[in-house]
């Protein structure tokens, strides 16, 4: 899924200024773990050997994606971002967690 790796790039970006400019080093490298994460288990889920794998790697890219938002929250409440690049990031995250949702309901209402 191409908007997860490109969400998973921004959030390289994002770690990279919080370690660099604003010296955050804890919230920054969780969020870098499961921001990164949602696209390599949309990636295993690619590769599942039955449906029931495919709509496992799927639930576990859209608990990533909500971990996600849980520190992006937390960044931005802490003030370690702004609101305006929160709103960008955030609003990314919201996306891919109705696309993975949508995912997996599909796959699961499909025989």
């Amino acid at each position: 899924m191409k908007k997860a790796k490109a969400f998973a790039l921004r959030v390289i970006r994002l770690y990279k200024f919080l370690i660099e400019e604003r010296k955050e080093f804890v919230m920054s490298k969780q969020v870098l773990r499961c921001g990164t994460s949602i696209g390599a288990n949309l990636t295993e889920s690619t590769y599942a050997q039955s449906k029931a794998d495919f709509v496992s790697k799927s639930s576990i890219a859209l608990k990533e994606a909500a971990e996600t938002e849980y520190w992006l929250e937390l960044l931005h409440e802490s003030e370690y971002i702004d609101n305006i690049a929160f709103e960008s990031i955030s609003n990314d995250c919201s996306e891919l967690i109705k696309l993975l949702t949508s995912r997996i309901k599909t796959a699961k209402s499909n025989p």
